[in-house]
């Protein structure tokens, strides 16, 4: 399937991850959203609040895990999709591994601290319990674009 393809069919999330990470920009975090969705809904939309909560956990795919957890009543998110706007970290890959996270689509890669197809490769690990469908590099360029902007801002 064309990547074009993923995105219409996709109805789309990304945009919705997108918007969170833009909102995370506004309240100066690093701006990465993350959706949950369930039976073609969104359950759960959040971005970044690090620094906002104190709490190097408060990833975007963290806090959105914990709210999908609490509407659908159970710590089991197996048929869910997770769009997330940055590849995740391996904190976060392994929090979408425990949830039984059934698609993980993301947008940028994240050389230095991704978890997924770059650094350990999580998912791959003999001892990973639960893998996703993994759907990389959807709306990738304008995720690349937000963080790169949002970087040489703060170099500035």
């Amino acid at each position: 399937m064309t990547k074009g393809a993923i995105a219409k069919r996709n109805g789309g999330f990304m945009d919705r991850a997108l918007a969170e990470a833009k909102a995370a920009e506004q309240r100066g975090e690093v701006p990465i959203g993350c959706v949950i969705v369930h039976d073609g809904q969104v359950i759960a939309a959040e971005g970044n609040r690090t620094l906002e909560f104190n709490d190097p956990t408060a990833h975007a795919e963290v806090l959105a895990i914990r709210k999908a957890g609490q509407i659908l009543r159970s710590q089991r998110l197996n048929n869910c999709d997770l769009y997330v706007t940055l590849e995740p970290c391996p904190m976060c890959a392994a929090a979408i591994s425990f949830a039984r996270i059934r698609r993980l689509y993301y947008g940028a890669a994240d050389k230095k601290g991704g978890a997924v197809e770059s650094g350990v490769r999580l998912f791959s690990a003999d001892t990973c319990h639960h893998k996703p469908e993994v759907y990389p590099s959807l709306a990738e360029s304008d995720c690349a674009q937000l963080l790169k902007h949002f970087f040489k801002e703060r170099r500035s």
